[in-house]
């Protein structure tokens, strides 16, 4: 078969079905037009002679060219399988060739009982058949040549056997012209099979980007999932570890009022460290938590940036000394519009992220105008950063020379935070670095348009304040409930504590209290919102409520703030807690 098809120069099977079914495709439009030059031809050239030769040719080639029709019909409707096109290619030629042939042997019916227009009119149904099928069939070549060859075999036959000097250079003529109709079917052939060549080339290339669609969108459903199980992941994490943390505080505070020996006093104050530190990682986590859950909203007011570079000395200076670092900020007047938490949250994250990698020099920290702008930076003398890692350092988790993940080095999650939050209050950050000779990170900030209202001053509360108020505690973890009440005892309170909103219920029909502290996440699935709405549904909706939650869960988080109560994250401090209560009190 292969060496048929190198004879007859056909195309590779996935190529030939489609020239086929472009050029069976184009035999239904020729149907009725065929029969109808038919019955012209027959009436034209009918007469006593050839009568009953005319009628047999006009029904044969009728015949001739139903057989082609419902050959390409049934091959079109079926589909062309490749491994049988060759078959099917052949057999159109051959179905062709006999069409051709019957088409030739109009000139043995004909031209020996017709006129002169009667001859003339062979001929030109002859030439254009030829002409037509060469439109028709050029797709496959050999199919048109098949029906050509054999048409003007047999036509031309019969012209030269007359022995007529004209009908010989009418055949000659015709000959030529066929020889046109071939060099033009050649040209016409190539352009349908690189039409062709085209089309698969595209539908390969769309299937190739059908698929390359598919894979990476399966690999983005993938990574949303992995995205998604590790936020779970990291919730429940921090959720588990805050409860026993928080608890841990309590218990430490309680026990640093005691009465303890040096020894025992050093003992205390190496677990506060360790209590502190185990506290600022889960409320990194936590800060990493809240920008993914977009809860972080920017409160943006006018203020002085000196305050704020002050207080980021006093609490990281120390930490430069101990590494034998020099800590400079130069003294500005300058004043932003911006929000000054989640600034301060910013230049702490590049502070600390500075005096981590460097072991030598030092680093500054600095305001600068810029136009109609200013300029934050945070420059260091550290180890830098390579080009390649520029993006990568802010990627959640990714920290540089921490293979062994030394927890003092932190989480790497510093600098995810400050790109989260320069893009949720929409200043521009940058990061020029270069390995072994330090890096700058520049925050873009919009100078102050208004009268600078933010006040950095925080008022502490007299502890006096909390004597004698009445608490409800309401909270799942029984370390914590009990570390809890014994924390507000110790501050004059009178405290009650309840596992359950039910439990909570019956305590609060007992003594009715001034305050609810409620955990956010409760047993069988309940939350603290719901235990303070049954106790403000019997006590009335002015009951001051707190909510204290160690979840971390986007959609948790989402919700809690959404509710209008205070929320305070665990572990909470002693001192945090104290504040808040009592701010609470004042306000309500």
């Amino acid at each position: 078969m292969n060496r048929v098809r190198r004879l007859l120069r056909l195309a590779d099977d996935r190529i030939l079905v489609e020239q086929l079914k472009l050029s069976m495709g184009n035999l239904g439009i020729t149907l009725i037009p065929t029969f109808l030059i038919v019955i012209l031809i027959c009436g034209a050239l009918y007469n006593h002679a050839n009568a009953t030769a005319i009628m047999v040719w006009g029904v044969t080639v009728t015949l001739s060219k139903l057989v082609c029709w419902s050959h390409a019909r049934h091959h079109l409707r079926a589909g062309i399988a490749t491994d049988r096109a060759l078959q099917v290619a052949l057999l159109s030629m051959l179905l062709n060739a006999l069409d051709g042939a019957i088409w030739g042997a109009l000139a043995w019916v004909a031209l020996d009982t017709a006129s002169l227009t009667g001859s003339i009119l062979v001929i030109a149904v002859l030439t254009a058949v030829a002409g037509n099928s060469m439109s028709l069939l050029s797709p496959v070549l050999p199919v048109f040549l098949a029906l050509v060859a054999a048409e003007i075999a047999v036509a031309v036959s019969k012209v030269f056997l007359l022995g007529d000097t004209a009908y010989n250079a009418l055949g000659l003529a015709g000959l030529l012209y066929i020889l046109i109709l071939m060099a033009q079917a050649r040209n016409s052939s190539r352009a349908a099979r690189a039409s062709i060549d085209l089309g698969l080339e595209n539908i390969e290339l769309m299937e190739k980007l059908r698929l390359e669609t598919s894979v990476a969108k399966q690999a983005r459903q993938e990574a949303e999932q992995a995205n998604t199980a590790k936020s779970k992941f990291l919730a429940a994490a921090s959720h588990d570890l805050r409860q026993p943390i928080h608890a841990q505080g309590l218990f430490l505070d309680i026990l640093s009022r005691s009465g303890l020996t040096p020894a025992q006093q050093q003992s205390l104050n190496c677990a506060i460290a360790a209590s502190h530190a185990s506290a600022e990682m889960l409320n990194t986590m936590l800060d990493f938590s809240r920008i993914e859950a977009g809860v972080v909203q920017p409160q943006v007011v006018s203020f002085r940036l000196q305050p704020l570079l002050n207080k980021i000395e006093r609490e990281f200076a120390q930490q430069a000394d101990a590494k034998g670092l020099a800590y400079r900020s130069r003294e500005t007047e300058l004043a932003a519009d911006s929000d000054p938490t989640l600034i301060e949250l910013i230049l702490r994250n590049l502070v600390s992220n500075a005096i981590r990698y460097t072991d030598r020099g030092g680093l500054l920290v600095v305001c600068r105008k810029q136009h109609d702008q200013l300029a934050l930076e945070v420059w260091d003398t550290g180890i830098g950063i390579e080009s390649a890692q520029q993006r990568e350092v802010f990627r959640e988790f990714h920290q540089l020379g921490n293979p062994e993940r030394d927890r003092r080095k932190g989480l790497g999650l510093g600098l995810s935070i400050v790109e989260g939050l320069a893009r949720t209050l929409g200043h521009p950050l940058l990061l020029d670095s270069k390995p072994g000779r330090g890096s700058l990170f520049r925050l873009t900030l919009p100078l102050a348009t208004g009268v600078c209202i933010y006040n950095a001053v925080v008022l502490t509360p007299h502890k006096d304040q909390l004597r004698h108020v009445r608490v409800l505690v309401v909270d799942d973890d029984e370390a914590v409930r009990i570390g809890t009440l014994q924390l507000l005892r110790d501050w004059g309170c009178v405290g009650d504590a309840a596992e359950s909103i039910e439990e909570a219920l019956i305590l609060a029909g007992r003594n009715a209290p001034d305050v609810v502290i409620s955990d956010y996440r409760l047993r069988e699935q309940r939350t603290g919102l719901e235990a303070i709405a049954a106790l403000r549904a019997v006590l009335g909706q002015g009951l001051p409520a707190l909510l204290i939650t160690g979840d971390t869960a986007p959609d948790r988080l989402r919700e809690a703030l959404s509710s209008n109560i205070p929320l305070l994250h665990k572990p909470v401090s002693p001192d945090q807690l104290y504040r808040e209560l009592t701010t609470l009190l004042w306000r309500d």
